[in-house]
């Protein structure tokens, strides 16, 4: 082996050596009243450098309002070029990266399920919230001057009310705020296009849809499972999830356990085969087709590609 070909297999080992620690997972600190938190973004990566600039992922949501700034945030592999006043919203559980030009500037909004959750209809809400249920993949929307500044006022209200002793009615007021700041990018992307005449039963069985796959991929990949759990036929689930998503279930369910094989070829230093067996695959040979078929490359020729850009 000549010096040079060493010398990168001392670089994979010892970038796979760290992978595990990569993927960080964190939660809603401590301390916070009624885990809602509004936060600078210049703090933030001022204050978290090292976690922030790793990829990660969040048992929280996040609301970022953007103002002058146009960092290039990276979400499950895929750059989201910001403009200045923008906004995005990422679901819990994304993993996402900041970019390490850490040219941020604005404030970020962060919420758990506790906070927002206190009944079955703000569950169902959530739920059927396209901000972080669209899986049509559109995670920004960049409204006009007017709206901006109508998200940048709920901003500061949230950011006065948070600074406020707890009493008895800190708590409605700080969740209706994060209601109606849900309720304006509902709005606006309705007013872009993103939503549009989507409403009712077949929106229902899409998001019904998404939410049993994100909880059974992998254990379940066939439509006819999903169709029976929602005790609908599968024309009927494809019909929803084409209307609403522009997709099949089948194209669906192919997405969600592909991400989920990426994000673990990447981010973790767990073995091709032991990857296999944790989506659900029977067999490594099994899992290896499926992922060659759907991406043109076998899980080793992905995980030495997305190395070597990482390290060149």
């Amino acid at each position: 082996m000549g010096a040079a070909s060493f010398s990168r297999t001392i670089q994979i080992i010892c970038y796979f050596s760290s992978l595990a620690e990569k993927i960080r997972k964190y939660k809603f600190k401590d301390g916070i009243d009624f885990q809602v938190e509004l936060v600078s973004l210049e703090d933030l990566v001022r204050g978290y450098i090292s976690l922030l600039t790793v990829p990660h992922r969040t048992d929280f949501y996040h609301v970022f309002l953007f103002e002058n700034c146009s960092p290039n945030h990276l979400v499950d592999f895929y750059p989201v070029n910001i403009s200045p006043y923008t906004v995005l919203f990422l679901d819990k559980e994304r993993v996402h990266q900041f970019d390490p030009g850490l040219k941020y500037k604005g404030r970020v909004l962060i919420f758990t399920d506790d906070f927002f959750c206190a009944t079955g209809s703000d569950a169902k809400f959530l739920r059927g919230a396209t901000l972080f249920n669209d899986m049509s993949g559109r995670l920004d929307i960049k409204p006009d001057k007017l709206v901006f500044k109508k998200f940048s006022d709920i901003y500061d209200a949230i950011a006065e009310e948070s600074a406020l002793p707890p009493d008895q009615v800190k708590y409605g007021l700080l969740k209706n705020l994060v209601h109606n700041v849900m309720l304006l990018i509902e709005r606006e992307k309705r007013k872009q296009g993103n939503t549009a005449g989507k409403k009712g039963e077949e929106l229902n069985y899409a998001l019904s849809f998404r939410e049993l796959l994100e909880k059974d991929f992998f254990k379940s990949k066939k439509v006819y499972e999903y169709a029976a759990k929602l005790n609908i036929s599968e024309k009927k689930l494809g019909q929803s999830t084409a209307k609403v998503l522009g997709k099949s279930p089948k194209e669906l369910i192919d997405e969600r356990v592909l991400l989920e094989a990426k994000r673990l070829l990447i981010h973790a230093s767990t073995s091709v085969k032991e990857i296999g067996f944790q989506l659900g695959f029977d067999e490594p040979t099994n899992f290896i087709k499926y992922f060659n078929k759907h991406t043109g490359n076998s899980p080793a020729m992905f995980r030495e590609k997305q190395l070597s850009g990482i390290l060149s």
